[in-house]
């Protein structure tokens, strides 16, 4: 693969994407995280995985250059629905997934990371949904995860403003679980994982199966978000985001 790195110890396998500098989230990577997690669940000697990113980011965002390249707004919902269904195959799959965040997640990257059942992060990262300040909206299932587990008033908050919150903050308000430093980050998530792999294989299966009933109305709101989602990138402020985003400059929003 070209984007992903596996190491596996101790029924823990490290999940590394590779894809410098911002391990921006394209096609290609998300193709090679669906194959590494397809191979990852018919591994019965891998209990849990811990997903990190290698270099300055965990994932700092999906890749807006490769938007740049889709010719419509159906196109666009395309891309977020399987996408969506990726980030579902995560938090519904029957192993344990970590997200070890350090620099920044964000936009993708943090949809990523809410996809897992833990998160852990470096006290000076940056979690944040910033769509917005490019005229879309969130589209790989933030709308819905981010109100489930931190609240809709500050869910509308990170969303609306589109300013990301610091791994502190984001302890505070319950985003992350644990904040350790970027020279302990990966040996903690290792250290967590490992106490999970530890426990019967079957009765972690069946805690998660159990999980699922949470997740009341989910799908009818990741499919109404897909839809919005390619209806924001077709809209004049939506290519003007976009531009402005690769041209380095601020949008001038009608």
């Amino acid at each position: 693969m070209d984007f992903i790195q596996i190491e596996v110890e101790n029924k823990v396998a490290l999940v590394t994407i590779v894809r410098p500098p911002a391990n921006a989230l394209s096609k290609l990577l998300i193709k090679e995280l669906d194959e590494t997690f397809s191979f990852i669940e018919d591994e019965p000697d891998i209990h849990v995985i811990v997903v990190c990113g290698e270099g300055r980011f965990f994932a700092a965002g999906a890749d807006i250059i490769e938007f740049v390249k889709v010719e419509s707004g159906e196109a666009f919902t395309e891309i977020a629905k399987a996408t969506q269904s990726f980030f579902n195959r995560i938090e519904q799959g029957s192993k344990p997934v970590i997200a070890a965040i350090h620099g920044a997640a964000l936009g993708g990257g943090l949809e990523l990371a809410l996809a897992c059942h833990i998160r852990l992060a470096t006290e000076d990262a940056k979690l944040g949904l910033p769509e917005l300040n490019l005229g879309i909206i969130p589209g790989f299932g933030g709308t819905q995860r981010l109100p489930r587990l931190i609240g809709k008033a500050k869910a509308l908050e990170l969303m609306l403003t589109g300013e990301p919150v610091s791994g502190k903050e984001a302890l505070d308000i319950g985003l992350i679980n644990a904040i350790h430093s970027k020279e302990n980050l990966i040996d903690e998530a290792k250290i967590l994982a490992l106490k999970i792999a530890e426990k019967s294989e079957l009765t972690t299966r069946m805690v998660l199966e159990l999980m699922k009933y949470q997740e009341t109305n989910l799908k009818e709101g990741l499919n109404q978000e897909a839809l919005l989602f390619g209806q924001a990138f077709e809209s004049e402020n939506g290519k003007e985001g976009i531009q402005a985003f690769i041209e380095k400059r601020k949008p001038m929003f009608k």
